[in-house]
C-alpha cells in the first residue's frame, strides 16, 4: 500500500486548522519571482549559485535526521512507535535523501550527489568541504564559520534551522521541513544544460540531481509532509501559529540566501582566500 494512502486514512484536516499555505504565499511569490534567476545566464553563473546553495542542500539533512530521532524510536531496548504511521513517513524520507542511487548506480545521499555535479561542473569545493571536514572533528558550527569567508546571509540562513532544530519544537522542525524549505531550482537551470550541453555529455550530475530532486523530494516527499504536520498540529492553535511562524522566517531566511546569490552572481567575485589548517 502506498505511504500517501496509509497516512491518508489517519489524517483528517480540521477545518479549524490554520492555513500555512495561505499565510506564506506572499513569501514565496517573492521566491519564485527572484532577480537571481535572471541573473543565472551561463554555466558560470550556475556555479557561483551551487556554491552558495550547496550549505541549504547540507543542513536540509540535519533537519530530517532532527525529525526521524523525535518521531521514530531510536533508543535500545527498542519499542513500538505510537505513531506508526508518522514514522513510516518519516523513515521513508530518510532513506530517500540519505540513502538514494546516484547516476553511477551506487548509494548516495543528496547532498553528495549536490558536491558530484559541483565537481563536474568545476566549481570551488574547498569551504563546503572544510566544513563537513570540521564538523567530523570539532562538532562547533560557529567556529569553523569563523573561518570560512562566505556572505553572513548563507551563515544566517544555517544558523537558524539549527536555532529551530534546538528548540526541539517538532512541530517546528517538521514545518520547515515541509513549508520552509521547499527547494526552488529554477528552470533555468536546465535550459542552460540543454543549450550548452544538449547531449548531456558535460553536466549530467546536476542534470541528474534536478531530476531526483523533482521526482523525490517534488512528487513523493512533499505531500506526506503537509500530511505530517497536520498530524503533528492537530487541533492545537498554538502548535499552528508556532509552525507558521517559522515556516515565514525560514523563507524569510531563503530570499536573504538568495540575495547573497545575486549579490555574488553580479559581482563576479567568490572568496578565494586561503583556508588554513585543513
Amino acid at each position: 500500500m502506498e505511504i500517501n494512502n496509509i497516512l491518508g486514512k489517519s489524517i483528517q484536516r480540521e477545518s479549524g486548522n490554520f492555513d500555512i499555505d495561505n499565510a506564506i504565499s506572499p513569501l514565496k511569490d517573492r521566491l519564485k519571482n527572484h532577480k537571481v534567476y535572471d541573473a543565472l545566464k551561463s554555466i558560470d553563473d550556475v556555479k557561483y549559485f551551487m556554491e552558495y546553495h550547496v550549505y541549504a542542500v547540507w543542513d536540509f539533512m540535519s533537519i530530517v535526521k532532527s525529525l526521524q530521532i523525535e518521531l521514530t524510536n531510536v533508543s535500545i531496548p527498542w519499542t513500538p512507535n505510537r505513531r506508526p504511521n508518522i514514522a513510516r513517513m518519516i523513515n521513508e524520507v530518510v532513506h530517500g535523501e540519505e540513502s538514494d542511487i546516484d547516476d553511477e548506480g551506487n548509494p548516495r545521499s543528496h547532498f553528495e550527489i549536490y558536491l558530484d555535479a559541483m565537481s563536474q561542473l568545476g566549481c570551488n569545493r574547498k569551504f563546503i568541504d572544510y566544513l563537513i571536514k570540521s564538523i567530523d572533528e570539532v562538532n562547533d558550527l560557529e567556529s569553523i564559520f569563523e573561518r570560512i569567508p562566505i556572505d553572513e546571509r548563507v551563515k544566517d540562513f544555517t544558523r537558524y534551522t539549527f536555532d529551530v532544530i534546538k528548540s526541539e519544537k517538532v512541530h517546528c522542525v517538521a514545518s520547515i521541513f515541509t513549508y520552509g524549505r521547499e527547494d526552488l531550482i529554477p528552470d533555468i537551470f536546465i535550459e542552460i544544460l540543454n543549450e550548452l550541453d544538449s547531449d548531456n555529455s558535460y553536466y549530467s550530475k546536476l542534470r541528474y540531481y534536478l531530476s531526483r530532486h523533482i521526482e523525490v523530494d517534488g512528487d513523493v516527499h512533499g505531500p506526506i509532509a503537509k500530511k505530517m504536520v497536520q498530524e503533528l498540529c492537530g487541533t492545537n492553535a498554538k502548535l499552528w501559529r508556532e509552525s507558521t511562524k517559522v515556516a515565514k522566517q525560514c523563507l524569510e531566511h531563503r530570499i536573504k540566501l538568495w540575495d547573497s546569490i545575486y549579490d555574488l552572481i553580479i559581482s563576479k567575485k567568490v572568496p578565494r582566500q586561503k583556508i588554513e589548517s585543513y
